[in-house]
């Protein structure tokens, strides 16, 4: 996911996709934890993707 993307989307929607992919993120870790994880990339991905939304939801709150 681009960070130019994410910058187009209202707040609702980041906090929606936030939501999103925290519940995947959990789903991963059940996952790993379980040793049924087959896309141990997804993890990173996931992980990176939130800050991205997190870091853009604080810099629009800051505007």
């Amino acid at each position: 996911m681009k960070a130019a993307d994410l910058r187009q989307k209202s707040q609702d929607e980041l906090r929606k996709e936030l939501e999103d992919l925290k519940k995947e993120q959990l789903n991963l870790r059940f996952q790993a934890a379980s040793g049924q994880l087959e896309n141990t990339a997804r993890v990173r991905e996931i992980r990176r993707d939130v800050a991205r939304i997190q870091t853009i939801l604080g810099q629009s709150a800051e505007a």
